[in-house]
């Protein structure tokens, strides 16, 4: 017989963090309050899913509260934060505020605008191939998200390798050869509260994974 058709399922359930683990913040980092997800970003650190996942599709809505604020979404983790800057490996999805760029001028130099409309690319020793390259990094080829006190929605594509992301309402931006193709979700605080809603995942048919392409599984 045919397997089923897949269906959505939603990643939080507007109560409390079932089905998700605090991996390195602290007990009051995450919350929920009228049925939105609260991260207040501090300390960094990340929860990761209980559950791994190999092929995709996830929709997340989220919207920052300060002025430059900065999180993200990891894919394919191994949900094994470096001690040193708290964060893991996987393929990153970034969501930053639109004012980062002005509020880190390093030596001079403001950084490309398009670093803030969802950038995506291999962390932590995953490689990837950026569609759109900045060094490693693939940056979005049109800027879409919208400011403090807007919700943004991304839809990021996740089959065999290969990741898209689509910035409210158009794919933008993407990469491709991710060398882990199976792994955890991980949610990131980073300095600044940021709110989410609507997270949602629909689970596609698995494809030709090695071992080594598999992220380790994570111990109690």
């Amino acid at each position: 017989m045919p397997a089923p058709a897949a269906q959505w399922q939603p990643l939080f359930n507007g109560k409390d963090l079932t089905g998700w683990v605090n991996v390195n913040t602290a007990p009051d980092t995450w919350s929920q309050r009228d049925g939105l997800l609260i991260n207040t970003g501090k300390p960094i650190g990340v929860m990761c899913s209980a559950k791994m996942y190999e092929n995709f599709v996830l929709h997340a809505e989220w919207m920052h509260l300060e002025p430059g604020g900065n999180s993200g979404i990891f894919l394919w983790s191994a949900a094994n934060p470096n001690p040193k800057d708290r964060l893991p490996d996987g393929v990153e999805v970034q969501m930053l505020e639109l004012d980062w760029p002005k509020l880190n001028v390093r030596d001079g130099v403001v950084p490309p605008i398009a670093y803030v409309h969802g950038e995506v690319w291999g962390v932590g020793g995953v490689k990837t191939i950026p569609d759109n390259p900045r060094g490693e990094r693939s940056s979005s080829i049109e800027n879409r998200a919208l400011g403090r006190g807007n919700w943004n929605v991304y839809d990021v594509v996740a089959v065999d390798g290969v990741v898209k992301l689509s910035v409210n309402g158009k794919f933008v931006n993407g990469v491709r050869g991710s060398t882990r193709k199976k792994g955890y979700l991980c949610m990131e605080a980073e300095g600044a509260e940021i709110h989410f809603r609507n997270l949602r995942i629909l689970e596609l048919p698995p494809g030709v994974t090695t071992p080594e392409q598999v992220a380790p599984e994570r111990r109690p």
